[in-house]
C-alpha cells in the first residue's frame, strides 16, 4: 500500500526521508499520465504535487482515503481546492519557500532588459567594438510596479529598494498601506501604477477575476517603453495583445515564465517577437528553494500521517 505518491520531482534528501518511514510512490513524470495517477490513487493518503499535476475531477475523485494534497509551491490552480476540502483533504502549499527565489528572478529580469549586457557577446568575439549601440539604461531611479503585494512582492520590493529603485504596488481593496511602507513601498492606484512604472511585475492569484489582467486597454495604458514581467500565473497577461505591443514598439521588452498554455504548443504567437524573453515556469525553483519547498512539503504530510 502506498502512504506518499509524488508526481512531481522532489529534493532527493527530502525524497529519502520520506521513504524512510512511508512506503512511497514516487515518478517525476506523472503529472503527464492522468490516468497513471488515477489508477495508484485508491488507498493513498499523501499526494505531493507540484503546478502541472492536475488534482481536479476524475483524478482527484479517484482518491478514496486521501488526507492532504502536498504543493510544493504556492499556487493553488491546478488543485480544486473546494472539490478537495469538501472531500476532508487538506490542501499544504509551501507559503513563503520560494518568495526569495522568485524575487532574484524578477530583479534579473529588471537587470537583463533595463542593461542589455548580454547582446555585445559576439561582436566582441567577431572583433567589434560596438559601445555606441549599447547605452543602455540603469536600474538605479527607475520606478517598479509591482501588481499583488504577498510575500514574494514584499521580497522584490526589499530587493528593488536596495538597488536604488521607486517602488509603487497594487494589492486587494482595503491593503493597508503601512504594510507597503515597511517594504520600502508606497500604495498607488492600479491607473497610476500602469501610467508610470517603468517596469511592471505581476504578484497576484490566479483567479477567474485576474485572468487577461493585463489585457489591451491595460497594456495601451502602460508608459511608453516600460517593460512587463509575469513570474505569476499564465493567462495574466493577454499574450496576443503583448505580442502586438512588442512589435509595435510601445513596450521595450516583456519577461515571461508562465504562459496561457504551458508548455508552449507549436505556431505559437510568441515565436518571433522583439525583445521578448522566456523562461519554462522555472522562477521560483532554484536548487535552494527546492530544498526549502520540499522540507515544507514533507513536514506538512508528516504531520498530517504521523508515525509509521
Amino acid at each position: 500500500m502506498t502512504d506518499v505518491l509524488i508526481t512531481e520531482f522532489l529534493d532527493e534528501d527530502a525524497l529519502a526521508s520520506l521513504r524512510a518511514d512511508y512506503s512511497v510512490h514516487y515518478d517525476p513524470g506523472l503529472c503527464e499520465r492522468p490516468d497513471e495517477i488515477a489508477a495508484l490513487a485508491p488507498g493513498v493518503p499523501a499526494l505531493v504535487v507540484r503546478n502541472r499535476t492536475q488534482v481536479r475531477g476524475a483524478v482527484l475523485a479517484a482518491f478514496d482515503r486521501l488526507k492532504i494534497i502536498g504543493r510544493l509551491g504556492v499556487g493553488l490552480d491546478n488543485i480544486d481546492v473546494a472539490a478537495a476540502q469538501a472531500m476532508g483533504i487538506e490542501v499544504c502549499p509551501a507559503t513563503g519557500a520560494n518568495a526569495a527565489s522568485v524575487a532574484e528572478y524578477v530583479i534579473a529580469g529588471c537587470l537583463i532588459t533595463l542593461r542589455n549586457i548580454w547582446q555585445s557577446g559576439d561582436a566582441v568575439l567577431a572583433g567589434k567594438w560596438p559601445r555606441n549601440q549599447l547605452m543602455f539604461n540603469e536600474v538605479q531611479g527607475k520606478r517598479l510596479g509591482l501588481i499583488g503585494f504577498g510575500s514574494i512582492g514584499r521580497e522584490v520590493a526589499r530587493r528593488a529598494v536596495a538597488l536604488g529603485m521607486e517602488v509603487v504596488a497594487v494589492d486587494r481593496p482595503g491593503a493597508d498601506p503601512a504594510a507597503f511602507a515597511a517594504a520600502g513601498a508606497t500604495l498607488v492606484d492600479r491607473a497610476t501604477l500602469l501610467a508610470t512604472a517603468d517596469v511592471v511585475s505581476i504578484h497576484a492569484p490566479s483567479t477567474p477575476e485576474t485572468y487577461h489582467l493585463i489585457d489591451a486597454a491595460a497594456i495601451a495604458a502602460m508608459k511608453p517603453g516600460a517593460i512587463l514581467i509575469n513570474s505569476a500565473r499564465g493567462g495574466m497577461v493577454d499574450e496576443v495583445a503583448l505580442a502586438a505591443a512588442l512589435h509595435a514598439g510601445h513596450l521595450a521588452a516583456a519577461v515571461l515564465d508562465v504562459f496561457e498554455d504551458e508548455p508552449l504548443k507549436a505556431g505559437s504567437g510568441l515565436i518571433g517577437v522583439p525583445n521578448l524573453f522566456l523562461t519554462p515556469h522555472v522562477s521560483g525553483v532554484t536548487v535552494e528553494s527546492n530544498e526549502r519547498v520540499s522540507a515544507v512539503t514533507v513536514a506538512n504530510v508528516r504531520r498530517v500521517l504521523g508515525t509509521r
